[in-house]
């Protein structure tokens, strides 16, 4: 198991469209891997479920305990890690 304290950037937080990048990157690149965040004193396994993930309101700021178990933990916890941290710039509908 890979661990990494991780700062949200993001000015909205994690909310929805965030979530959804997290959990496709997630889905997409480590499928065998299961994903912790600990958050304020609540665990949520995020693995597959961006409700989960949304539920922990992970707002501009927080900061969050990342765990991430699999074959690919190093690339997985940077990569993952990185996304929390990323400040999302999604362009206007």
């Amino acid at each position: 198991m890979k661990t990494r304290e991780i700062t949200v950037r993001n000015r909205a937080g994690i909310h929805c469209r965030p979530s959804g990048e997290i959990l496709n990157t997630l889905n997409k690149k480590y499928p065998d891997h299961t994903v912790t965040v600990i958050y304020d004193g609540e665990t949520q396994d995020i693995t597959g479920s961006i409700l989960a993930l949304i539920s922990l309101g992970l707002v501009c700021g927080a900061q969050a305990t990342l765990q991430i178990t699999g074959p690919d933990e190093e690339n997985a916890i940077r990569e993952i890690g990185d996304l929390f941290e990323y400040e999302f710039d999604f362009p206007p509908r």
